[in-house]
């Protein structure tokens, strides 16, 4: 009896990971042209597309696995004070409904480690696409929304202390948190099934189509890197004050933006590299986790719609980005989302008749 029990719950289970696979399969498709697409461009142009992009970026999560079981592992500990700690924590991750919820994200994990580093490759592959021609019509666009100004003076009365600077820059660079433990939390959180299947498809267009595509057609190198990439002196001033704030107080994108002209000379196209100004994949991110967080919680909705905003201002305060970069990827996302949702709903509503012409092939009338 406890035999057939136990089959039933395999059989059970294994049905629930197969819908969700299949649920989920628009994204694959998609990840998959798209990625196919990538690597053929760069081959176009003898990038070479190797794995070792793919390994950096297991390493990664895998970094990010090991210390959010081991916050976990301490928090559950401190909180049920078990008389046997190894035998709880045993318990708790060899438990059915959590290999359940691991087994059923690997494919969406996958998915983010495989085609990130081949995104990344192609916008450190920029130059090899097209030349850098749009800064002057970024800058020209900014100062006609600001009167004449650039958007970084506009700001600097505001901005301009180190302090604050520099804890700016510290907050910029915890986006980085969002391609790897934000990544995780939806693949493997409990959500709705839409919200988690439109924010990777989203994910994955703003990766391939904004930060791709569109960076490739607006190639800009953005402020801090049109002096010495471009020869052009524009925003000396502003590179002067975020080194002069260094001197005080450290100002960590600083060493990065340096790191990035080493790459770009060395025409190195690892994780992480390439230079590109518009659109903003800081803002394109981080404005879609507003989007997508805020239909799971309004309160953590709130709190990434402000982390949006200061990503949004930091870009241009630490001379990454023009503020038209910013606006560009709003609208792209909301684009893309918009796209996004009608996809799934087109691929639930295949489903739905698909499932309902089975049912009805396999009903026998009653005689």
């Amino acid at each position: 009896m406890n035999t057939v029990t136990i089959s039933h719950s395999d059989d059970s289970a294994t049905v629930s990971l197969a819908r969700r696979w299949l649920d989920e399969m628009p994204i694959f498709g998609i990840g998959l042209v798209l990625l196919a697409l990538c690597v053929g461009l760069l081959m176009s142009r003898g990038v070479n597309p190797s794995l070792g992009g793919v390994i950096e970026n297991a390493r990664l999560f895998g970094l990010f696995t090991l210390i959010l079981v081991a916050f976990d592992a301490a928090w559950q500990l401190n909180r049920n004070r078990p008389d046997s700690p190894t035998a709880f924590l045993k318990a708790r991750y060899t438990a059915a409904p959590l290999k359940q919820t691991v087994f059923g994200g690997l494919p969406l994990l996958a998915v983010a480690i495989i085609a990130l580093p081949f995104f990344s490759k192609m916008k450190a592959a920029i130059p090899l696409f097209n030349e850098y021609t749009w800064d002057a019509a970024f800058i020209e666009w900014d100062r006609a929304i600001f009167f004449g100004y650039d958007a970084w003076e506009v700001l600097q009365p505001v901005l301009g202390y180190p302090i604050i600077t520099a804890f700016l820059a510290l907050l910029y660079h915890l986006w980085f948190l969002l391609l790897y433990p934000g990544v995780m939390f939806f693949v493997f959180a409990k959500m709705d099934s839409q919200v988690r299947r439109q924010f990777f498809l989203s994910y994955m267009l703003s990766w391939a189509l904004i930060g791709g595509l569109m960076a490739t057609w607006l190639a800009s190198v953005g402020p801090c890197f049109l002096g010495p990439l471009l020869g052009n002196p524009h925003f000396d001033a502003q590179m002067n004050y975020l080194y002069a704030a260094n001197e005080q107080v450290p100002i960590m994108v600083l060493n990065v933006q340096e790191l990035l002209l080493e790459w770009h000379g060395k025409s190195a196209n690892g994780l992480g590299s390439g230079i590109t100004a518009m659109p903003s994949m800081h803002c394109a991110i981080a404005f879609l986790y507003w989007i997508a967080v805020r239909r799971i919680s309004p309160k953590w909705g709130m709190f990434f719609g402000v982390f949006f905003f200061i990503t949004w201002i930091s870009s241009v305060h630490l001379a990454y980005h023009y503020a038209v970069d910013g606006l560009v990827s709003l609208l792209a996302v909301a684009v893309i989302w918009w796209a996004s949702q009608r996809i799934i709903a087109a691929w639930d509503a295949f489903l739905a008749s698909r499932d309902q012409a089975a049912l009805r092939t396999n009903t026998v009338p009653a005689e």
